[in-house]
């Protein structure tokens, strides 16, 4: 008979077995979630061995999503953030993934667009795009600093069909780069969740006016990155919860909205979704409910997000409500994440100033823990 009182072995963490997610054989259930870090301080948005150098230190994950990378210049919102729509963007990746590798270690590529949430000054003063002319109310990060965003251009059905060619583009080249699998970065404010928010996505052809046509955005990029990838090998990061600004409320009918699409997206054979739960004390739902919530609408595999210890992630999984966990801010300055939640060891905590400051300070020069 055990003993209550002593601890049970590392291996009985419900984060650290290994799981298959598609194709995806992982170690553990500890998943690198992708953050921006803007570290690519060049004109060119290459990613360089700075990003090499920082993604291999945490290869120890049992797996790695990247920063969320631009699908075209169209898709730029954010100072620094490397893209994967050139030969250039393409083969600075490639270093990565094969650092990462000889690490031991497994990364997909997360692609996004950020929509009517950019600004004119990453444009040359032409203004971005969203799903309709309507002003998210939010803020940009432009290079001169914060500034409110303005009214976009709608895309035309002309623009819309290009946009899912960028994403497929981007997809190969993510494939060339040696990825091992692809992400797409439908959360938060970003152009995909403009699509899928009713108050932004005021279209009355194909691409709105439903909720079934508000999805049509997601399902065809979808479509698009899969018919490179196979299903298998890509996820989707949603965050049904996500509250900002004037237009992303999270509300009842929100919520039913993304009930809806978890369903259809069960249909797609993925080999996930990364779902980003509630903040703390923000709705009604708290994280248990929610991912109960996403569970009984969504047949496959769940990646959780947002906010989780050593602790609450072992006590999610054991529950059944997920099949991994990612983990952001621990990542910063623990590159050795996994060996600390194996030993029981302390966390370091993250220089905030330094998170988008460019440079190794703050990115690659945090230790690993002593060994037990």
């Amino acid at each position: 008979m055990s003993d209550p009182t002593t601890p049970a072995p590392a291996t009985a963490q419900p984060l650290l077995r290994p799981v298959r997610l598609g194709a995806l054989d992982l170690p553990n259930r500890v998943v690198m979630a992708p953050m921006t870090r803007a570290r690519a301080t060049n004109p060119e948005l290459v990613p360089t061995a700075l990003h090499a150098a920082y993604y291999a230190q945490r290869a120890g994950a049992g797996l790695i999503v990247s920063e969320g990378t631009w699908v075209s210049p169209e898709a730029i919102g954010f100072i620094h953030v490397p893209g994967i729509y050139t030969d250039a963007q393409t083969a600075g990746w490639a270093e990565v993934t094969d650092a990462v590798h000889a690490a031991g270690g497994r990364i997909v590529s997360q692609i996004g667009h950020l929509g009517a949430v950019s600004h004119p000054d990453h444009h040359g003063g032409r203004l971005p795009v969203g799903p309709s002319a309507v002003d998210p109310g939010e803020m940009s990060f432009t290079p001169d600093g914060p500034k409110e965003t303005v009214t976009p251009r709608a895309l035309t059905a002309a623009g819309i069909a290009g946009t899912i060619a960028d994403y497929r583009r981007a997809a190969e080249n993510a494939l060339r780069a040696g990825f091992d699998g692809l992400e797409i970065h439908a959360q938060g404010n970003h152009l995909i969740a403009q699509f899928l928010n009713p108050r932004l996505n005021l279209r009355t052809d194909a691409y709105g006016g439903s909720t079934e046509k508000r999805a049509r955005f997601l399902l065809d990029v979808v479509e698009a990155v899969t018919d490179v990838w196979g299903g298998d090998r890509v996820g989707v990061k949603l965050s049904p919860y996500w509250r900002s600004g004037p237009a992303f409320t999270a509300d009842a009918e929100t919520l039913a909205d993304y009930d809806q699409l978890l369903k259809r997206l069960g249909d797609s054979d993925l080999a996930y979704l990364h779902l980003v739960g509630p903040a703390p004390g923000e709705g009604t739902d708290d994280t248990l409910t929610a991912f109960a919530r996403f569970r009984a609408h969504y047949r496959g595999a769940v990646v959780a997000n947002l906010g989780f210890t050593r602790e609450s992630g072992n006590d999610l999984l054991e529950r059944g409500l997920a099949d991994a966990v990612s983990f952001g801010a621990p990542f910063v300055a623990n590159p050795d994440l996994v060996d600390r939640f194996t030993h029981g060891l302390p966390l370091a905590e993250g220089d905030r100033d330094t998170y988008y400051t460019g440079g190794e300070a703050g990115y690659t020069d945090y230790p690993a823990a002593p060994r037990p």
